[in-house]
């Protein structure tokens, strides 16, 4: 007789997700310069129709992997599409739009650093080369809503693997697109302090992190290439840390001895860290973690430690000795 195990992380496929929450971080975009009225289409020349044929669609839809599952229903396309957060085109949810002016063919990614051999490959070639995917994975933003995506894409290991790091790297230092006459949010106003914008948007994971099962490089959702106000045409997807984790439209993978430092904590230090585990029991300065807006239904829900994929990810964390709020925060 088969007995199935069901870990903690597996969730029935029903999570969707509406809108209609934002606990205000955009104050401080606001701040930056960042407002709404910056992002309008027409001052982008930006036509209604979402772009051109992905040259790789017919790789979608991917087969799914069962082994990632969802206890919520998946969040509703349209919601999703509608509802982004990335400051490179404006401090407000309603980015869709603007984002069409991001060209993403040609699109090259590198991979430097401490390698064998520094790698630059077109973003067709790479998603041929791995192969891809569909994993349902959950969304927890630091904002306190929630969604889950059907993501499709490669497993981060795959590309570390390709990379060949050499024995001293530590980290992966992650880089987006900086194009300025396109995306708004990368001009260059002042911070309230009068700090410049460290553009681009930087991230960085530990090796092991990046080696983990979960750890995941999107190039879809939904069946199809990844829209790109979602992060086309490459992003992450670290379902058990804080969405700003989940870097965008990367170009540029950097193997280090030096714990990066991203442009969150650049801005915002005492806030955002580097670890940004999901964590209910510590809260952000300004607002609780401890539950979360469900987007879709709107209703509130019990935020679970690793955004409830612990099973899976507390081994990276039990010898570092961090202070839980270093650690989780």
């Amino acid at each position: 007789m088969l007995i199935k195990t069901i870990h903690n992380w597996e969730l029935p496929e029903a999570s969707a997700t509406p809108e209609d929450v934002f606990l205000n971080r955009r104050q401080i975009i606001q701040a930056m310069g960042l407002g709404a009225a910056t992002i309008g289409a027409g001052a982008l020349g930006v036509s209604k129709a979402f772009g051109a044929p992905d040259p790789t669609m017919d790789l979608y839809p991917a087969k799914r992997n069962e082994a990632y599952k969802l206890d919520r229903p998946v969040t509703d396309e349209k919601l999703n599409l509608e509802y982004n957060n990335f400051y490179e085109f404006g401090s407000s949810k309603r980015v869709a739009e603007a984002a069409q002016a991001l060209p993403i063919r040609p699109w090259e990614v590198k991979i430097d650093g401490l390698v064998e051999k520094e790698i630059t490959i077109g973003i067709d070639e790479l998603i041929r080369k791995m192969g891809i995917e569909e994993r349902l994975y959950r969304h927890r933003c630091v904002e306190a809503w929630s969604m889950t995506v059907p993501w499709s894409g490669f497993a981060f290991s795959k590309l570390v693997e390709l990379a060949q790091p050499k024995s001293s790297a530590k980290f992966i230092r992650m880089e987006t697109f900086n194009n300025p006459e396109v995306a708004p949010g990368q001009k260059p106003p002042l911070l309230s302090w009068g700090q410049s914008l460290p553009w681009p948007y930087v991230e960085g994971v530990t090796m092991a992190e990046a080696r983990n099962d979960l750890a995941f490089l999107v190039t879809g959702a939904y069946g199809k290439p990844v829209a790109k106000q979602m992060g086309a045409p490459l992003r992450l997807a670290l379902p058990w840390k804080y969405g700003f984790k989940s870097i965008k439209s990367i170009i540029r993978f950097s193997f280090t001895d030096e714990q990066p430092k991203s442009f969150w904590e650049k801005i915002l230090g005492n806030e955002y860290g580097f670890y940004a585990n999901v964590n209910p029991a510590v809260p952000h300065p300004r607002w609780s973690q401890a539950s979360e807006r469900v987007l879709g239904n709107n209703k509130r829900v019990p935020t679970l430690l690793f955004n409830g994929y612990g099973e899976q990810v507390a081994g990276l964390y039990k010898d570092l000795n961090l202070p839980d709020n270093v650690l989780y925060r």
